[in-house]
């Protein structure tokens, strides 16, 4: 089997080559003993990244994730925990919060990061991403709230969702230590971030990108647009060459960019990721990359 660890960055931390995503966590309705044991069996193949967000299912998810955590902490130190800020929900936990905005104010930031410290039961997180790019950040106030939250050992490692490289490039032109990854979407049904430099960017500034919505969001089994239906056909004829499966082959395709991507797995089901895992070790060709893209985009190379 190839190698299940990846390190994202220069002088940055070490991910398992795939991660689990926890953003659905509060519907698939576990028990603290459930969902331990779902994080023990990740850990156990070699799963130790863990992606989360402050917001994720309505600010619940990270509370359930560390309740969990609680009952056997020394799992901690095998895993790494990604999470996230910046946006504000309409949420009754969040009475004084009017409309849906983003924040990345210093103050902001600081207390997210306390919450959910709390939430999560550890001392540090592994690193923090901003959300959203935030049309009113300032980079400055962002890039200090950052610079405490290192030196207080609070957050080991920093980086980005969703930014343009412009954006990036803003954010870390404050900053005296370097952003480490850009959570990304990404998928054999959306090649925006191919189109529009993010993916150029991240090798340049030679990160891993993490990739959200790895299936298009589910719509790869289940929509029947012409495009869907196309790249569906073509995954299944590659697929079978391989002895895989469509979802195995359309990780593969991801994972085999040179820009190393990390896909992020949103399920809660095991026997998902480890389905998954397989991926690693289909040795897609170039010929089998190119095949796959242009049944996405519908027509030959120019």
């Amino acid at each position: 089997m190839s190698t299940l660890k990846i390190q994202v960055a220069e002088n940055g931390p070490t991910f398992s080559r795939l991660a689990a995503g926890f953003w659905r966590l509060a519907d698939w309705n576990m028990s603290s003993n459930e969902l331990l044991n779902f994080i023990q069996k990740c850990l156990d193949i070699d799963i130790t990244t863990f992606d989360h967000a402050d917001i994720y299912g309505n600010y619940t998810c990270e509370e359930l994730f560390g309740n969990a955590l609680a009952a056997s902490p020394s799992l901690r130190d095998k895993m790494q925990i990604v999470t996230k800020c910046g946006i504000k929900l309409l949420s009754p936990d969040r009475p004084e919060q009017k409309i849906k905005y983003y924040d990345t104010g210093k103050d902001h930031i600081l207390n997210s990061v306390d919450n959910s410290l709390r939430k999560l039961r550890t001392d540090h997180i592994d690193v923090l991403l901003i959300h959203r790019p935030d049309p009113f950040m300032n980079a400055a106030e962002t890039a200090e709230a950052f610079a405490q939250l290192k030196n207080s050992g609070k957050v080991l490692h920093f980086g980005v969702s969703n930014f343009l490289p412009s954006q990036f490039e803003l954010l870390q032109s404050r900053l005296e230590f370097p952003l480490i990854t850009n959570q990304i979407e990404i998928s054999v049904l959306n090649l925006n971030s191919f189109f529009d430099g993010t993916l150029d960017h991240c090798q340049l500034r030679k990160i891993a990108p993490m990739v959200w919505s790895p299936f298009g969001g589910g719509r790869l089994f289940t929509d029947n647009s012409e495009q869907i239906e196309r790249v569906r056909t073509t995954l299944s004829l590659i697929a079978n060459t391989y002895n895989a499966t469509i979802d195995q082959t359309a990780l593969a395709w991801l994972m085999i960019h040179p820009a190393n991507i990390i896909p992020v797995l949103g399920t809660g089901k095991f026997e998902r990721i480890e389905s998954a895992v397989k991926a690693i070790d289909i040795p897609l060709t170039k010929e089998d990359w190119f095949t796959i893209w242009c049944a996405s985009t519908g027509k030959e190379l120019p």
